[in-house]
């Protein structure tokens, strides 16, 4: 049964959009746990468009499970990254006009920064993880980056429009985590998942976490944050 970890992003979007204190994405954070997440998620983007950097200082102080602090590579946020110290960095790309993060890193590409960000962080303590798409290049150019963890980009999969686009991302996603394993890296998931697709991809031997933001945020509005995440968490762990 893959663990579950809860992003918090859209509480604080909700609380941006005001301007005020609430609702707060620490308190959120705290029904999440209690309800029965395995790790917290947040992502301190360049432009601050939701999470704070104090939000970051007071999750670290306040979360009691892991906290997984998603992040570009730039030098700022690094450095903030540095001091703060999560358990877990999860190196993402990050355009600035982007509604969300539209695809998975491009480590092969990209390879020199990012295998630096990743000596840094991994000097101090931090695992870092790789959001990538589910492609051997990415895998194994991840490995090469010396991350242990990985996080396949389950978005494709989950924005298919057809019964046989589905099933062609699923088994993308299912033959990455295959070879992912065999590299030794830890495998992860996430993106678009929701209570309608998850099941199916926390089924896939391998995977051990899955990383769900938006959805939890969206059933919390009717049903309760803890009653949202505690229902994700027995889906899951059904499988």
């Amino acid at each position: 049964m893959p663990r579950l970890g809860v992003n918090i992003d859209h509480v604080a979007t909700l609380r941006q959009a005001r301007g005020g204190k609430l609702p707060d994405p620490v308190y959120a954070a705290y029904l999440a746990e209690q309800a029965g997440c395995d790790s917290i998620v947040a992502h301190l983007r360049e432009d601050r468009r939701h999470i704070q950097d104090e939000d970051l200082r007071l999750l670290r102080r306040k979360v009691g499970t892991a906290l997984n602090m998603e992040m570009s590579i730039a030098p700022e946020i690094l450095k903030i990254c540095l001091r703060v110290r999560p358990d877990q960095s999860t190196l993402v790309p990050e355009k600035r006009k982007e509604l969300t993060t539209e695809g998975g890193l491009d480590v092969e590409g990209n390879f020199k920064p990012v295998s630096k960000a990743v000596e840094k962080l991994e000097a101090s303590g931090i695992a870092v993880s790789l959001f990538i798409d589910p492609e051997k290049k990415q895998i194994a150019a991840a490995k090469r980056s010396g991350a242990r963890i990985i996080e396949l980009h389950t978005g494709r999969y989950s924005a298919a429009k057809s019964s046989s686009q589905k099933e062609e991302y699923f088994k993308q996603i299912e033959s990455a985590v295959d070879y992912a394993a065999g590299l030794g890296l830890a495998v992860n998931a996430g993106h678009g998942l929701d209570y309608s697709n998850v099941k199916k991809i926390a089924e896939i031997r391998g995977i051990e976490e899955l990383n769900i933001g938006y959805a939890i945020i969206c059933k919390a509005l009717y049903v309760g944050l803890f009653a949202a995440v505690k229902e994700m968490k027995e889906l899951i762990g059904k499988c």
